[in-house]
């Protein structure tokens, strides 16, 4: 782990490869797991606030699923998180003519229709945050097999975790903290250079 102001890295943020691969994955993390997407606590009014300009982009089942259930549900760790449609996927998904699967919340945003993008935790994905009680945050990078190509995309692209989401790190934490990660980044690749020329 790096420490960077208060916050507690993992070395994969900066040491492995990935950049997401829509084209391939066809946004199957938006309909895989055992939860929805982690909502922070102020996201909740946000979203329930702009419900009827995202509405039109949901499908019926993910309108269903809110009016029945509200925006969030709280899953087994005690977090909030999206609501669901069955057991996996996000009541905020859709799905486009070639089969991608998408957000209704950004979908809305770009459409400007509403100036909230999409869940923080959507847009630093595959980075997880983490609270602690010493008011220390986690940084951590989740692996998945779903994510495989983004793996892959991440090396022929030469780009790693933290770069993948530069964006979203920067609307989390600001330009300051990336410009952190990167000197982790080069200081970690120095020394990866002496250690192999000894």
């Amino acid at each position: 782990m790096i420490e960077i102001e208060d916050k507690l890295v993992s070395d994969d943020v900066v040491e492995q490869y990935f950049s997401c691969d829509l084209c391939k994955c066809k946004g199957a993390c938006c309909v895989l797991g055992d939860s929805g997407a982690p909502l922070e606590e102020e996201e909740i009014g946000i979203i329930e606030n702009a419900l009827q300009e995202i509405y039109p982009y949901m499908t019926p089942e993910g309108i269903k699923a809110i009016e029945e259930n509200g925006v969030f549900e709280i899953d087994s760790d005690g977090d909030y998180t999206t609501t669901l449609v069955g057991r996996e996927e996000c009541a905020f998904t859709f799905s486009t003519e070639d089969g991608l699967i998408l957000c209704a919340i950004e979908k809305a945003y770009r459409d400007g229709k509403i100036d909230f993008k999409k869940p923080i935790s959507c847009h630093l994905y595959p980075i997880r945050t983490k609270k602690f009680s010493n008011n220390m945050e986690g940084l951590n990078y989740h692996e998945w097999i779903i994510c495989e190509d983004a793996i892959a995309n991440g090396i022929a692209t030469n780009t790693k975790v933290y770069e993948g989401v530069r964006e979203a790190i920067e609307r989390k934490w600001g330009t300051e903290f990336y410009g952190h990660l990167i000197e982790v980044d080069r200081i970690i690749a120095a020394g990866e250079v002496e250690e192999a020329e000894k």
